[in-house]
């Protein structure tokens, strides 16, 4: 099977950034891909609550997901959306940062919203409160498309826990999209998505957003980039680098069971402690 992923550098604007993740996953079809990964938050990136309330839309009527269910639909293939910033439907306390699965249908076949918010000091001049702006979900979901997928967006990433719970109850691929801070993915993100690979014997498919991102009021933000592919076995199928782009790579699901067989520790259940 042959999956692409796109990593992109969006702004603040939906509307501005919507062609460009267009383009690159139209080139992804075109290099053979059936099945898309897009990064966390592939609508805007954005700190400004101001302009977040005057622009996000509820799912029912954002336009991102509007168009990529098009594309989906047109193209007769699956995209993984790795997040949307979006308005809950109900209520208007704080946003939802929600993953999509869309079939070849164009329909939404599944949906999870982001269990762990990014609340961190990295240093004196770059903090996070990710729980002000966002709700977090309360459910991991496992999705049923071209192979069975874990979806888990960006900060999950740093709660093995979760990845053994949805290699456990079924995944072969772990999707795992981000806004990764530069800062953090020096330093962590490759062994980190390549101990859940290892850890699970799952592919691990990660598009990033990747450089500075100019929001409004004049704050920058930068990501790291560097989207991955993992193998079962840990091993980095592509990496992409600082640069915005997309990227084609073939996987073989049999790998899986493979990895699995060589080191089955997935379903060792020892017990550590005396009840």
């Amino acid at each position: 099977m042959r999956i692409g992923m796109v990593q992109l550098s969006v702004g603040p604007d939906p509307e501005d950034n919507l062609p460009t993740t267009l383009d690159l996953i139209e080139r992804s079809v075109s290099d053979g891909a059936t099945w898309v990964f897009t990064p966390e938050v592939t609508n805007l990136l954005e700190t400004n609550a101001q302009n977040q309330r005057r622009v996000l839309r509820t799912e029912d009527t954002d336009l991102t997901l509007r168009a990529l269910c098009n594309v989906a639909a047109e193209r007769r293939i699956w995209i993984s959306v790795g997040s949307l910033a979006l308005k809950p439907a109900d209520t208007f306390d704080r946003f939802v940062n929600r993953s999509f699965l869309i079939g070849p249908d164009g329909h939404v076949a599944a949906r999870y919203d982001k269990i762990h918010m990014f609340d961190v000091v990295l240093s004196e001049t770059e903090k996070f409160q990710e729980s002000k702006r966002y709700q977090p979900g309360t459910k991991a979901v496992l999705a049923e498309g071209p192979a069975a997928l874990g979806m888990t967006v960006c900060y999950d990433l740093r709660f093995p826990h979760l990845y053994r719970s949805l290699a456990r109850a079924g995944a072969h691929i772990l999707s795992v999209p981000s806004a990764f801070a530069a800062t953090t993915g020096v330093a962590h993100w490759h062994v980190l998505l390549r101990a859940r690979a290892i850890e699970t014997g799952c592919f691990v498919i990660a598009a990033a957003q990747t450089g500075e991102h100019g929001l409004r009021g004049g704050a920058l933000r930068k990501s790291y980039g560097h989207s991955l592919v993992v193998g079962p076995w840990g091993d980095v199928l592509t990496d992409m680098g600082p640069e915005p782009g997309f990227a084609t790579v073939d996987i073989d699901l049999s790998e899986v069971e493979r990895a699995r067989r060589r080191v089955p520790s997935l379903h060792a259940n020892p017990e550590y402690f005396d009840p």
